[in-house]
Parts: C-alpha cells; structure tokens; sequence
C-alpha cells in the first residue's frame, strides 16, 4: 500500500515513465534535479518488495542505464520471466527433509563415516 504522502508527490512532482508486467509504475521528477541528479522512484502494485523489481526496471532505477526499458523489447530464448524473491514466505522453496516439508530425509548412503573425536 503506497502512503498518502508518495501518492501526493508523485502527483505533484512525478513524470510517468512505465510499467511492467506486474503493474507496477515507474516515474522521474519532472522539474530540476538534485545533486545533479534525476530522482527516479517506483510505486507497487501490491505489496512493496524490491525483489519485485525487474532486472531491466533495477537498471534504470540505480541509474546503470539513462533510457527506460522498452516494453516491446525482445526476449531471448534463455531469458526467463521475473520472479520475487519469495523467502519467508509460505510459497519459499523447501528442501526435501526440510522441518516444513514433511521432515523426512532420504537415507544416507554408504560414503560417510562420521566424525568422533579421540
């Protein structure tokens, strides 16, 4: 949930520059600059998490790139579609043997030999 104050100043000093694919929208300031610098922001669709972000959208955000990303960009076959970072959350990636996963482990095999000390 965006607070009142970023919604009222990304409406009194905010330009629109995109959105991606998860809805969320980027936007610079529209008048001067501080420090030399343009300031860039974004404004979630949803809840605020940066893993949200997309590679390309990171780029321009921390300034690696000048030009937004083109929405009509192509893919590459190797590229995969952007996922958040989903530790802490129930959807994470639970190992097999994990306490939430069932807790069960596969059997060891015969090439560990366990340390005890003298």
């Amino acid at each position: 949930m965006t607070s009142i104050g970023t919604r009222l100043y990304t409406w009194m000093q905010g330009e629109f520059v995109g959105e991606d694919g998860q809805g969320n929208r980027y936007f610079r300031s529209r008048r001067g600059r501080l420090h030399g610098r343009e300031r860039r922001w974004v404004v979630y669709d949803g809840p605020v998490e940066a893993s949200r972000v997309p590679p390309e959208w990171h780029a321009w955000l921390h300034r690696m790139t000048d030009a937004p990303p083109a929405a009509d960009r192509p893919r590459y076959p190797w590229q995969r579609p952007h996922e958040q970072n989903l530790t802490g959350t129930p959807e994470a990636y639970r190992p097999p043997g994990h306490d939430f996963a069932g807790g069960r482990r596969a059997a060891a095999t015969g090439d560990y030999e366990a340390w005890t000390p003298e």
